[in-house]
């Protein structure tokens, strides 16, 4: 259940990231951490880290509280 949620809203955000050349792939959820992988140009992108942390962990956080953490692996 969890799971589809974070589907649910990293679908919100994959548009902005996909007009940048890259997207986000949803990899494991393990308690409040979620496990995510950057692909496409924010794999390599020196912003990714920022994006990953301001951008994706912020908005998990707000719309689902059990999430304690995002990573990317």
């Amino acid at each position: 259940m969890m799971r589809e949620k974070i589907e649910e809203a990293l679908a919100t955000i994959r548009p902005a990231l996909q007009a940048d050349g890259g997207d986000v792939e949803l990899i494991n959820v393990d308690g409040g951490r979620v496990e995510v992988r950057l692909k496409g140009a924010c794999a390599g992108c020196p912003m990714s880290t920022l994006t990953l942390q301001m951008g994706i962990e912020q908005m998990l956080k707000e719309r689902i509280p059990e999430v304690k953490e995002v990573v990317a692996v």
